[in-house]
């Protein structure tokens, strides 16, 4: 919970301050779309984790400990391509792309 209510705090301070970005030129949609990509990046990935808990567990009282393994695993692996995307598409925002 207290995750989502800093995601959810960093997005509206984001919200709450893109006029005042566009008025700042092209450095500022740069910064902005930069601020606004990372925070989508890192409310995915808290909504991911939280996933992959919930999965895991289930996992586990479904099939044992083998099986939440292999859900851990599996979930890691989404995530870490989650993670990757965002990254590439922060870095595309912070160069104006």
């Amino acid at each position: 919970m207290r995750n989502f209510s800093i995601v959810a705090l960093l997005a509206a301070c984001v919200s709450a301050g893109a006029w005042r970005v566009a008025d700042a030129g092209e450095t500022g949609r740069k910064v902005g779309s930069t601020v606004e990509e990372g925070v989508k990046t890192g409310g995915r990935a808290v909504r991911d984790g939280a996933l992959t808990v919930g999965r895991t567990t289930r996992a586990f009282f479904k099939g044992g400990k083998k099986a939440a393994r292999e859900t851990w695993k599996a979930n890691a692996k989404d995530t870490a391509e989650t993670a990757r995307a965002g990254g590439r598409a922060t870095r595309d925002a912070a160069h104006g792309e």
